[in-house]
């Protein structure tokens, strides 16, 4: 065993098993760990007549970095996450916080310290949650997850006009550029989908689900490759603006109009890229805002919630009713 003169903080978070943010919220009476964590970093320090130093108690009072934890797949380079952090950034400002990406190890966890963590990339049994919670340290996951706090766009639901809105305009075979489907956002908006047509008793065609990866090259390719295998569909809902940049271009190229021979709906509302097309509109800076907000709950050490942000469509001019008899639709 170590002498007392040899021990660290850092050495105490390892025989703990626990972050180091986590003994210097223990040591110093902060909100932000469960009761049997912090019984058992205490009664380790008890054990071992650890005496932290002046330097090691203020830790935490110096921490003044939020970390950004990202999922696996999760591309930073994109219009939303540029939005986001953005949003996050002038949130956490006013908190005099500030926010940065931080090394993880190979299931997603934290390897550098922060006050707190914001989790992007939601999935179902997130290591990076269970982890997290079990050592007690504060965060906030942008996404819905059981039993932490949390907050998401109501995905489902806007997922589900938009295809109601094309269902009502006469469409029956409407195509779905999916995003990816291991991670929330992907499988929430194709959910909503396939509940908006399920609801119409239009026969669900599985041909119709194009894998678009969030990405605009892969949805220009994906509707491409579908139509030029003989998959016809007379309109289409791509889960992202991004995708319905490509799938756009891609129904040029192949000499169709849009809306005259397909109609198209995408989703986000991106400035720029979701002008002049029907899309799902959501309020990224309300996301950051709820997120800051629960965050601060989660430091004081409050009950755990979460909170689920209402969407809305948007028509423009990326969407018309069906022509009756025309060749290239179905």
């Amino acid at each position: 065993m170590s002498k007392q003169k040899d021990l660290t903080i850092r050495e105490i978070a390892r025989l703990a098993n626990v972050s180091v943010g986590t003994v210097s919220r223990v040591l110093n009476g902060r909100p932000g760990v469960s009761p049997q964590t912090r019984e058992r970093v205490l009664a380790l320090v008890q054990k071992l007549g650890f005496v932290p130093s002046p330097a090691a108690r203020e830790l935490v009072g110096r921490s003044r970095t939020v970390g950004l934890l990202l999922a696996p797949g999760v591309r930073r380079y994109t219009p939303y996450f540029a939005l986001l952090l953005e949003a996050l950034t002038e949130e956490l400002a006013m908190e005099g916080l500030r926010v940065r990406e931080v090394l993880t190890d190979p299931v997603g966890l934290p390897e550098e310290e922060a006050l707190a963590y914001l989790l992007l990339g939601a999935h179902d049994h997130d290591p990076r949650v269970e982890g997290l919670k079990e050592q007690g340290v504060p965060f906030v996951l942008v996404g819905h997850y059981p039993g932490v706090f949390w907050v998401a766009p109501d995905d489902e639901e806007g997922a589900y006009q938009a295809t109601r809105h094309l269902l009502e305009l006469g469409h029956e075979a409407i195509a779905h550029l999916t995003g990816h489907l291991h991670h929330q956002a992907g499988r929430d908006r194709l959910r909503g989908y396939r509940r908006a047509v399920e609801e119409a008793g239009v026969p669900y065609r599985p041909e119709l689900l194009l894998d678009g990866d969030f990405n605009v090259l892969t949805a220009y390719r994906a509707v491409r490759r579908a139509w030029e295998g003989g998959v016809r569909f007379s309109a289409l809902f791509a889960a992202s603006d991004e995708m319905a940049l490509g799938a756009r271009a891609a129904l040029e190229d192949l000499g169709l109009k849009v809306p005259q021979d397909v109609s198209l709906v995408g989703y986000d509302d991106l400035p720029e890229i979701g002008e002049g097309l029907t899309t799902v509109h959501q309020d990224i800076p309300t996301l950051a805002q709820e997120a800051v907000d629960l965050l601060r709950e989660a430091l004081r050490g409050s009950e755990p919630r979460g909170r689920r942000l209402p969407v809305h469509l948007v028509v423009r001019g990326t969407t018309a009713r069906k022509e009756v008899g025309s060749v290239k639709n179905p």
